[in-house]
């Protein structure tokens, strides 16, 4: 018995736990930054080919 409070002690007052919690919301919202980011530039470059493509096309 004392084997078992033992072990639910050091799970308590490990920190693995924590730590992974964190580095996982970390990850996310650099994920979240990373798609904003995509999303701004690839927005802007299909505005930029979009100028290029109706400057080449010839008017009626």
């Amino acid at each position: 018995m004392k084997s078992l409070f033992d072990s639910v002690k050091t799970f308590l007052v490990s920190e693995d736990g924590p730590t992974a919690v964190e580095y996982a919301v970390m990850l996310a919202l650099i994920i979240i930054v990373c798609l904003t980011a995509i999303k701004a530039v690839g927005t802007t470059a299909n505005d930029r080919f979009t100028d290029v493509k109706n400057a080449l096309t010839p008017a009626p």
